[in-house]
């Protein structure tokens, strides 16, 4: 009880008027990125969503991120629902993307080593893993068959998002635009 007492209180000591604000339009940023300037298929998404992603895990923690995206992801199911269905376990997927990053980045320090392990887990545990089951349950078909997209996708991808996401946080654009220095 006192474990859940002292979160409690961490909550309530984070959620200042810039906490609230920065939050609120990493999350807009988010839903923006994910719903309207991603390429989609059923299968696989290619997508910058990642990185306010990332961004609310370095700077709030792995629980305060995980909510913040996972209360974003069951928004845009809600206003931009396109052919699929509300599914809980990509709402799952957002919150430990959140929790992953936060949990590599926040409070430590940004080096490229820790920005490419906390990429890589959430490219192997979360999109080859628990997405490409979730894809496989929605659409009825084996792993195996969805499996050679994904793989494709995400070895695209993987280098770039590493890439983008070293140059953010090492970069002091974080700073100039919102005050917060990342690069701690």
């Amino acid at each position: 009880m006192g474990a859940l007492k002292g979160d409690l209180q961490m909550f309530k000591k984070k959620l200042d008027a810039k906490t609230i604000a920065t939050m609120g339009l990493l999350m807009a940023l988010q839903l923006v990125l994910t719903r309207f300037v991603s390429i989609e298929t059923p299968i696989v998404r290619i997508g910058f969503d990642f990185l306010p992603i990332a961004i609310m895990g370095m700077l709030f923690g792995p629980w305060l991120s995980g909510v913040a995206v996972a209360m974003t992801d069951i928004i845009g199911i809600s206003l931009f629902a396109r052919t699929a269905p509300f599914f809980p376990g990509f709402t799952l997927s957002a919150f430990l993307t959140a929790a992953v990053y936060g949990l590599f980045l926040y409070k430590k320090p940004k080096t490229l080593l820790r920005v490419a392990l906390a990429v890589i887990t959430v490219t192997i545990v979360i999109n080859l893993g628990l997405n490409t089951l979730w894809l496989s349950m929605i659409y009825d078909k084996a792993m195996i068959v969805i499996f050679p997209a994904r793989i494709l996708q995400n070895l695209i991808m993987t280098p770039i998002q590493i890439a983008l996401l070293y140059f953010v946080v090492r970069s002091n654009i974080l700073t100039k635009t919102i005050g917060i220095d990342s690069t701690k």
